[in-house]
């Protein structure tokens, strides 16, 4: 089974990029044929300064090495390394209708909230698409909030295949359901865009100074507090399991402490859930020359998957005279 998930070098890692995909990602590596890369195309909808791109670029990558992806089972790589990929969205922009980019919920949602509406946001869907359609991806890991993202890729890929044959493969989504969306410190949706996110290599105090920020209900410290419905609750049972979460909502139920205790208790669990991370980090941090090396070789696997698929394009569609 090919699995494919990419994700935006556009500012730090944080849980929800971790619990959301990139802890699937290291999962998935033991038992399937993973692809994964760092999509700076699409990190572009929102990084304008080429010099803090480039410099994100390398971060992520750090980044991930640290949390587990393992070069020697995935084939691991940067978008822009594999130029193949434009040229797949722009025959993929012939058969993706106005109407159907139009009703994506990432599009609504951020031009909403205030977002510069330009070409490059409306068509993102397209170039995801291109990003999974490119390599034969069966499955996508995602949030619910990429659903819609990869149904496209659907939608696309099987007009395409009307037209041309049987060249693309049809992707399916894979939702764990649990962690599917993770939330914020403002109990949105967690996400960089949004300002709300609690970076997974961030600085002991400043994390705490972070998670001392999510918003909680006004309850006196003595009365018992409802677990199911808290910000900081939701947070930390990503990190616990069995007895130790038990013992949490026992905690909240009982009465005798405030929000306060548990936020700081949610800090100390997650500075010790990363430790071993944050060591590898330090490693690929001292040896960057290393970690492009990787990258390389990555990009160098992913074109070799992807010139069959491009060639048989190229060839049905007259690219190729």
């Amino acid at each position: 089974m090919r699995v494919l998930t990419g994700i935006q070098p556009s500012g730090d890692l944080h849980i929800g990029n971790y619990f959301g995909s990139i802890k699937q990602m290291v999962e998935a590596q033991d038992k399937n044929e993973t692809f994964a890369f760092i999509a700076n195309y699409h990190a572009m909808t929102t990084v304008s300064d080429g010099d803090r791109l480039a410099k994100l670029t390398m971060q992520c990558a750090t980044d991930f090495l640290a949390l587990g992806i393992d070069p020697q089972k995935s084939v691991f790589w940067v978008q822009s390394d594999v130029k193949e990929v434009l040229e797949l969205y722009w025959v993929l922009s012939s058969f993706a209708p106005m109407g159907l980019l139009e009703r994506a919920h990432s599009y609504k949602d951020k031009t909403a909230k205030g977002f510069a509406t330009n070409h490059s946001l409306f068509s993102y869907p397209v170039l995801m698409a291109a990003d999974i359609l490119l390599f034969n991806s069966q499955i996508v890991p995602v949030g619910k909030d990429q659903i819609q993202h990869v149904e496209i890729a659907r939608d696309i890929a099987i007009k395409f295949n009307n037209q041309y044959g049987d060249i693309l493969s049809i992707p399916e989504f894979k939702v764990q359901e649990e962690v599917a969306t993770v939330l914020g410190i403002d109990g949105q949706k967690m996400s960089k865009s949004y300002g709300n996110i609690v970076n997974i290599f961030g600085e002991e105090k400043s994390q705490l100074k972070t998670i001392k920020k999510i918003v909680t209900e006004n309850v006196a410290m003595e009365e018992p507090k409802e677990y199911e419905t808290c910000n900081v609750y939701n947070m930390a049972k990503l990190f616990l399991e069995g007895d130790n979460l038990i013992a949490l909502q026992e905690r909240y139920k009982r009465g005798g402490e405030g929000h306060g205790h548990f936020k700081i208790y949610l800090a100390e669990v997650m500075w010790e859930y990363f430790r071993e991370f944050r060591q590898k980090r330090e490693y690929f941090e001292a040896n960057q020359d290393e970690v492009r090396e990787i990258l390389q070789s990555g990009a160098a696997k992913a074109r070799e998957e992807a010139m069959p698929i491009i060639e048989k394009i190229r060839s049905v569609t007259g690219i190729k005279y």
